[in-house]
């Protein structure tokens, strides 16, 4: 997400930022850490893409990874006009690891019929635009949440200047041509007025796909969501809440749903981790401006999940710490299990700027972070 002045054009994962003035070989050392034996994600400046935050990874059967990205800044180099960065607000990346686990990845930021730049998932919704944001393969088709965003006035120096509008689904098919060529079908899930859009993270288990919301309150907790994979063609009238009697109900009622965790977050990752027959969500602290990326584990998506243990202090955030600003704030947590290592876990983060001016300068913000931590099975 990147952050705008006056004009409120921020965006996601929690602002940012932009941009730059700086190219390409002296950038392209500082996005990229090179990948070893093991297939490790890198994510170097190339092909128009100068960085990009959210980065959730969806694998296919063929051995690619999908990637999505939050907010992009594309072109020769960063630019920022004004207080708007020169960006669009989705795009996404394709991965492979060859047999000699050499990674490789190509960012695809979609083009108009004249060329131009545009949001790979486009807004359905007037004055709006899409966070894109978790996925899952299921019948041979692509399926990403959307969370839609919105411009609204700054009434103090530390507001964003966005709100969430509501959520959608996103079908992507034809994996096997060219990204520019994917058929996107989009259909309505939650509408605006709801406060807890599901989107934050999506897995398929048994005949269900499942979709963590986070309800816009105070302490923000985690509800839960479903749909019934034969009903995703219809997914607003197909959904189903994990009620607080620990029922499932059609549609979503806030004050009705279970709080599955206490406190989460707008982004996270839920993923299965068969040797040690949990669920693992990894995210940041529910808090603003915090170091700590914690990991948490359930038996059941319905939990009960345990409070969390950290795993990673984020070094940008740590004064005296390579990399630290007193400016700099990190988010976007994420785990890549098709990429992990027994005894480990790779994660990914993302860090942004309050000034954004400085990342003219500091081009070594605003692109995932790569990350292996000890995790014991």
């Amino acid at each position: 997400m990147v952050v705008g002045g006056s004009s409120g054009r921020c965006v996601r994962r929690i602002v940012i930022v932009v941009v730059s003035f700086l190219l390409s070989c002296t950038a392209a050392l500082h996005a990229q850490e090179k990948s070893t034996k093991d297939c490790t994600p890198s994510f170097p400046f190339k092909e128009s893409w100068w960085g990009a935050d959210a980065a959730y990874s969806i694998p296919l059967p063929d051995g690619r990874s999908i990637w999505i990205f939050g907010d992009t800044l594309y072109g020769d180099e960063r630019v920022v006009e004004g207080d708007k960065p020169r960006m669009v607000r989705n795009s996404i990346g394709v991965s492979t690891c060859d047999d000699g686990a050499v990674w490789k990845v190509d960012y695809i930021i979609r083009r108009g019929d004249e060329g131009q730049p545009q949001d790979f998932f486009q807004t359905q919704h007037k004055n709006a635009w899409y966070w894109a944001l978790d996925g899952f393969f299921y019948d041979n088709d692509l399926w990403v949440t959307l969370l839609c965003m919105r411009d609204v006035p700054k009434t103090t120096s530390a507001a964003l200047g966005f709100e969430t509008c509501g959520a959608d689904l996103a079908k992507v098919s034809g994996l096997e041509n060219d990204p520019q060529r994917w058929s996107i079908k989009y259909f309505a899930l939650v509408p605006d007025g709801i406060h807890a859009y599901p989107s934050a993270s999506a897995v398929v288990e048994g005949q269900y796909a499942y979709i963590f919301a986070l309800l816009e309150t105070d302490s923000r907790p985690m509800l839960l969501t479903r749909i019934p994979l034969n009903g995703l063609d219809a997914p607003a009238e197909r959904l189903q809440y994990l009620s607080k009697s620990g029922t499932w109900k059609p549609g979503l009622t806030p004050a009705d749903a279970m709080h599955v965790m206490k406190h989460g977050n707008t982004e996270m990752t839920v993923r299965y981790h068969p040797l040690l027959k949990k669920w693992v969500a990894i995210l940041n602290y529910p808090k603003l401006f915090s170091d700590k990326i914690l990991a948490r584990t359930a038996s059941e998506l319905a939990g009960p999940w345990s409070e969390g243990t950290v795993i990673y202090r984020i070094p940008e955030m740590q004064k005296g710490k390579p990399g630290y600003d007193k400016d700099t704030f990190c988010y976007a947590a994420k785990e890549h299990p098709e990429f992990g290592q027994p005894g480990y876990v790779l994660v990914t983060y993302a860090c942004n700027t309050m000034n954004v001016q400085k990342l003219t300068s500091n081009l070594d913000i605003y692109f995932p972070k790569v990350v292996r931590v000890p995790f014991a099975k």
